[in-house]
């Protein structure tokens, strides 16, 4: 089995690009509980970069289609609607359900890059992670998923070498937020 970590970027000062240092306490105390990973692999924007890099990491990829939802999908969904909210827009077709596909071959993309055994970080965004869970694991039920992932949350999928089998969100403990 290989395994997919999806986390959202940590806490910056908006409408700032870069992690704020409350950010970057929070991705090191993050950092500390998990990996190690075979592929780190992070979106174009800085806060995705700098999130792996304060959790102790060395980046080898920047994609850009871990960096935006894009207008398309915007008009149909908040980016931070949750779990249930995206599974049911994807449903219906459209910018959200073309978007989360393309999220899930990118994904199985970078799973099946993996060692047996190996593991894989991805830094992104709210929506994203929610988008591709959502298109990667198609006959889960999410109630049980929402909220939306906050800073540094995500998911854990298990891929068995041909598609993903299982997943779980990842929140983080009240003593981290």
């Amino acid at each position: 089995m290989r395994y997919l970590e999806v986390r959202r970027h940590s806490m910056r000062n908006k409408p700032g690009q870069h992690l704020s240092e409350a950010g970057i306490v929070l991705a090191r105390n993050v950092g500390r509980s998990i990996g190690p990973f075979s592929l780190v692999v992070v979106s174009t924007k800085p806060r995705a970069f700098e999130t792996a890099t304060a959790m102790g990491f060395a980046v080898q990829e920047q994609v850009e289609e871990l960096s935006e939802l894009g207008e398309d999908v915007d008009a149909e969904i908040r980016y931070d609607a949750g779990f249930v909210e995206f599974a049911r827009v994807v449903r219906q077709g459209g910018a959200t359900a073309r978007f989360a596909d393309a999220q899930a071959r990118l994904w199985r993309a970078i799973a099946g890059r993996l060692p047996e055994e190996g593991q894989a970080l991805i830094i992104t965004h709210g929506g994203i992670i929610e988008a591709g869970a959502i298109a990667c694991l198609p006959e889960v039920d999410f109630r049980g998923w929402d909220p939306p992932c906050s800073y540094c949350e995500g998911v854990r999928l298990a891929f068995d070498g041909a598609r993903f089998v299982a997943g779980e969100v990842l929140r983080l403990p009240a003593r981290l937020t």
